[in-house]
């Protein structure tokens, strides 16, 4: 168990930048992931953390003790990677109990330790079957226990489940949160897949071009995110987007999208936190799932729409307005006809309003309005 920091980490492929100055602070038992879209540094990270990357610039502390020059097998760090690298000629058991035979420890001390993992991941009935007849759920099971017996201060993971389909996906997601509750050590995740980061993580760290965009809780990034990137890579569907423009009057704000005008209740008062709005241009940002349907008098809006999905649990609607793409999640009882009008209006609380130019928060679903 220990805390994790990097200060100003910094990694260059050859002229190229891809990590670009990263500070995180990770706290002893924190579950910690690391999401972002391809190419965003978040492996690169990892692997500087665990070693495997030699560092640029910058240092890694593990238990306040900076191991940039440490190999890897000094750091006390287990890894499990997307490819579960298990030994195709040993049996499960073998597996699991190779790494502490290398470091000499007892055979009744190993025997302990992979009995206690088998069963926190329940395996226990496959010890002695070789890694060809098992399924791929149950080679990652494998090789988290192999990493779990070293009984290591960090785990580090690698986009570990991707190699799975959904179903297993969503089993696997509920094993290692149980597997967290139980041995309360430090986890470091790397993941493209922001449901994953969602429901697994204490802490999220969103990476974009090898930097943090935003670091919170699972609810701060995605109620309050501080950027459009944020606010669209987390939630899906994502955050829906309009260009607008705002407007002061005397005593409110007139949002301008399309053919269609809103007046939303906040004041040129309270405009003024930002710094002068007139004639800003902005994006305005509304979930999915904070667009409604309204009566003809209420509504804010009557689009065509142009695609329905029915899910069971909830209705998609997608449709335009003026030429942007729009979705809405709506309770499956909706009466929505495909090509045909529908009355929406948006909930006027939960919009986020962005700067247009440099993409950061303006107005979120925090802040009265």
């Amino acid at each position: 168990m220990a805390s994790v920091q990097l200060q100003n980490l910094v990694k260059y492929f050859g002229d190229s930048r891809v990590v670009q100055g990263i500070n995180l602070n990770i706290d002893n038992n924190e579950f910690v992931a690391l999401v972002g879209p391809s190419g965003c540094g978040k492996s690169t990270t990892l692997r500087m953390i665990a070693g495997l990357e030699s560092i640029s610039e910058g240092e890694v502390y593990i238990d306040g003790e900076v191991v940039n020059e440490l190999s890897p097998k000094d750091r006390d760090i287990a890894m499990v990677f997307q490819d579960y690298a298990l030994y195709p000629h040993m049996n499960v058991y073998e597996n699991m109990s190779f790494g502490l035979s290398i470091q000499k420890i007892p055979k009744t001390e190993i025997n302990i330790r992979v009995q206690a993992a088998a069963q926190a991941l329940n395996i226990e009935n496959l010890l002695d079957r070789k890694p060809k007849q098992l399924s791929g759920g149950q080679r990652q099971r494998v090789a988290m226990g192999r990493a779990i017996v070293r009984r290591p201060k960090v785990f580090l993971f690698d986009e570990p489940l991707s190699n799975l389909d959904a179903k297993l996906r969503m089993q696997m997601r509920t094993e290692m949160k149980k597997l967290h509750q139980s041995l309360k050590t430090t986890m470091i995740y790397v993941t493209h897949d922001q449901v994953e980061a969602m429901t697994l993580a204490d802490k999220i760290v969103v990476l974009q071009g090898g930097l943090i965009e935003q670091i919170g809780t699972p609810d701060q990034v995605y109620n309050h995110p501080k950027s459009v990137f944020v606010a669209g890579f987390i939630g899906s569907p994502s955050m829906n987007f309009l260009p607008a423009t705002i407007s002061p009057t005397a005593t409110a704000v007139d949002l301008n999208i399309g053919p269609d005008q809103l007046s939303l209740p906040f004041t040129t008062e309270q405009c003024k936190r930002f710094g002068n709005c007139a004639g800003m241009q902005v994006t305005l940002g509304i979930r999915p799932e904070n667009i409604e349907p309204a009566s003809d008098e209420s509504a804010h809006m009557h689009p065509i729409i142009d695609v329905i999905e029915p899910l069971g649990s909830e209705t998609l609607v997608f449709f335009k307005i003026g030429t942007v793409d729009l979705v809405a999640r709506l309770a499956p009882s909706t009466r929505a006809t495909q090509r045909q009008p529908l009355g929406l209006k948006m909930n006027i609380e939960l919009i986020h309003l962005f700067d247009a130019k440099t993409g950061k928060v303006l107005i979120d679903s925090s802040q009265s309005i």
